[in-house]
Parts: structure tokens; C-alpha cells; sequence
């Protein structure tokens, strides 16, 4: 496991709300703690040592592809959703029941961290996020209110139902990167170029910092109420941030990335990072402080492992588009994925993306079925 040698960054923050600096460890009833995820499949590999079966999971695995979600998801907006601990904590056992995965990913969206701080944002159906002001200037930023712990406890309390239920598999705690969750808050809602933010860092370093600072301390709070309430893991998703060149991303959001990680480093749980479109930023991607790179569709896995020079275990990466394709078509490309992470440390099967909502579940579970089938080696 890497030691998770993270950016230098200049946080006065003291840790006493959740911020980083904050010490101490996870509690002995943690199921990482107390044994019941730290012997996993899922775990094992995340900690580069031989599973005793190939762990798979797939992001975005809870939701539209289940018809079960579907009938749950009646009548309730998407952030709403998020934010009633039961329906959280059901729709994220969904998909652990029916397909036998390796994991559970946490349900919730990236943009939860805002509305719990009270900036107004919401899921428009077919658009994405769209925030009711976007944040552009220094003033702009300066009014940004602050995440409090408090206002957290709805994600405690999911988490804390789901992993009751959940046994010996664990849970992924998931948030959005600081590029990422900073893009959406300049642009005001999804965006192809996510110039709005690129500009930004150019014309006006001082405010992206302090957004890209603002954006990572509510990221990294999200992580620390999904860790310390029972996650096993937690995943760093960075979306957009293919967009940006290496340099660009090193200066302006490798930083805000690490400060995110400074709030859980001390937890000891395996941190994840995924990006789509990265396969230029991998290695300064890992070099924020992680213990295990997601890489996706677009860059095979042994490529990856070398661009990487076999330090970290890897996750991914089943091409998404695949999972239509004839069956004999998909199970020999999820082979030659398995075939390719061979050479890393270690590997968790997952997709390249997330699963399209039009996926017939059955191909998962087969998908899934599949994996299981071929030994570790």
C-alpha cells in the first residue's frame, strides 16, 4: 500500500468540526476495526494481498438500471432521496443483494455537501446539478456558508443503518473531488469545457484557491461522517477532471484534492481515486495521497499499472458500452481486463464509468457471476 505522500498545502484548519488536523482513529465497533470488512475480498485487494475471491463492484450500481430503485425512488426528488436516512440505506442494499457484489457504494450525490451547508443547488431531471447562483467572484466565495458536523447527521445515520445491514461486506463512502464540486459551483450546472473554472485559475488564482480550499473541506467532511460511521472505504471522484492539463491540474487542483484527504488520512480506511478522462493526470492523481487509482475505459489496466510503476492496486475497468454487446463479446473483454490488472499489486474489477441506466441488471449479475468464477491468482 502506498504511504500516501500527499501535496503540500497550506491548511490552518485546527480539526475541531471535522476539518483536517483532527486526530484519532476509527472506533474498535467499526467493522474495519472489528473484523467484519477487513478480512473482504474487497478490502484484501484494496490493501494489495490476495483475495479470497476477485472483488468486483460497479459505480453507480444503485439506481436507475434497478427496477427496485425505480419503485422506491416514486414521487421523491433525487436529493431528497439522499437525505432520508431509510430510503439512503435501502436503495445502496439494492444492488448488493440482487448482483452478490463485493462492495456497497453509499448512495448520495456529490452536491449534498452544498445543500447541507445551505447553498442552493438541485438535480433538474435530464440537466444535472443547477445551483440557484453561481460562485464567480471573490465576494462570491466569501459568502459561501459553512458545512457544520451537525448538519451531516442524516448521512451518519444512513450509513450507520446500512452497514448494520450490510455484514461482512463493506461499504464505499464516495465524494465528489474539489475540481469537480468547484466546476459545477462557477458554471451553475454541467458544463462540456468547464471553461467557467479553467479561467478561473488563470485569471483570478487567488479565488479559485479559496473556492478549490472551500470545495475540499466540505468534500472532505463528507468522507469523515461516511468513514467514521461505518464506511470501509471511500472513494475521491473527479469527474471532470480530464479537462485539465497535467500542469494545470498539479498546480491549481492537486492541492485542493489532497486537503480533501487530510481530513481521513487519519481514519486508516483504503482511499480510492477515479477520474474519467485522466490517463495523463494518473500518476499525479495517486501522488495526492492515496492508496488505490481507478482508471477508466480508455487506458488499459497494464498500461496504467506501468505509467504507475506497480506501486498501487488498481481499480476498473470494464468498458460501460460493452455491457449491450453480445455475451461472448463482454466476457472476453472482462477477461482481457482481468488479464491486464494481473500485474498490478492488486485489482477490483469495476466498470470504466458508471453503469448506463438503460443496463439490463441480469448482464451485471452475470458480469458478476463471471468474475467470481476466476480464481485469484
Amino acid at each position: 500500500m502506498t504511504s500516501r505522500a500527499a501535496a503540500p498545502h497550506d491548511s490552518t484548519l485546527d480539526g475541531t468540526d471535522g476539518t483536517p488536523g483532527a486526530q484519532g482513529g476509527l472506533d474498535a465497533g467499526h467493522p474495519l476495526m472489528d473484523g467484519r470488512t477487513s478480512g473482504s475480498p474487497l478490502i484484501t485487494a484494496y490493501r494489495g494481498g490476495t483475495p479470497s475471491r476477485r472483488p468486483v463492484w460497479f459505480m453507480r450500481q444503485a439506481g436507475r438500471s434497478l427496477p427496485e430503485y425505480l419503485k422506491v425512488r416514486e414521487g421523491v426528488a433525487m436529493l431528497d432521496s439522499c437525505l432520508r436516512p431509510e430510503l439512503a440505506s435501502e436503495i445502496t442494499l439494492q444492488p448488493v443483494r440482487r448482483h452478490d457484489v463485493d462492495a456497497a457504494i453509499f448512495f448520495s450525490d456529490i452536491v449534498i455537501p452544498l445543500k447541507l451547508a445551505g447553498v442552493g443547488v438541485d438535480i433538474v431531471p435530464g440537466v444535472g446539478p443547477v445551483l440557484d447562483t453561481p460562485v464567480r467572484t471573490a465576494a462570491d466565495v466569501a459568502a459561501l456558508p459553512t458545512l457544520t458536523w451537525e448538519a451531516l447527521e442524516p448521512i451518519r445515520e444512513a450509513v450507520r443503518l446500512t452497514v448494520a445491514e450490510l455484514g461482512t461486506t463493506p461499504l464505499i463512502g464516495f465524494a465528489g473531488a474539489p475540481f469537480t464540486l468547484a466546476a459545477y459551483m462557477v458554471e451553475g450546472r454541467p458544463s462540456r469545457d468547464h471553461l467557467g473554472p479553467r479561467t478561473m485559475m488563470h485569471a483570478d488564482p487567488e479565488t479559485w484557491t479559496a473556492l478549490a480550499n472551500w470545495a475540499a473541506d466540505a468534500s472532505g467532511m463528507f468522507l469523515r461522517a461516511q468513514l467514521e460511521a461505518g464506511a470501509s472505504a471511500a472513494q475521491l471522484f473527479d469527474s471532470w477532471a480530464g479537462s485539465l492539463g497535467l500542469n494545470d491540474y498539479t498546480r491549481f487542483v492537486a492541492p485542493a484534492s489532497a486537503r480533501a484527504l487530510d481530513h481521513v488520512r487519519h481514519l486508516g480506511a483504503p482511499l480510492i481515486h477515479f477520474g474519467t478522462g485522466t490517463s495523463e493526470l494518473l500518476v499525479a492523481m495517486r501522488d495526492v495521497g492515496v492508496d488505490v487509482v481507478g482508471v477508466d475505459y480508455r487506458l488499459p489496466l497494464d498500461e496504467a499499472n506501468r505509467r504507475l510503476g506497480g506501486t498501487v492496486p488498481l481499480q476498473g475497468n470494464i468498458d460501460p458500452a460493452l455491457l449491450a454487446a453480445p455475451w461472448e463479446v463482454l466476457e472476453a473483454h472482462v477477461r482481457e481486463v482481468i488479464a491486464a490488472g494481473a500485474a498490478a499489486p492488486g485489482h477490483v474489477l469495476n466498470l470504466g464509468h458508471g453503469v448506463p441506466p438503460e443496463t439490463d441488471p441480469d448482464v451485471l449479475t452475470r458480469v458478476v457471476q463471471l468474475i467470481h468464477s476466476i480464481a485469484p491468482e
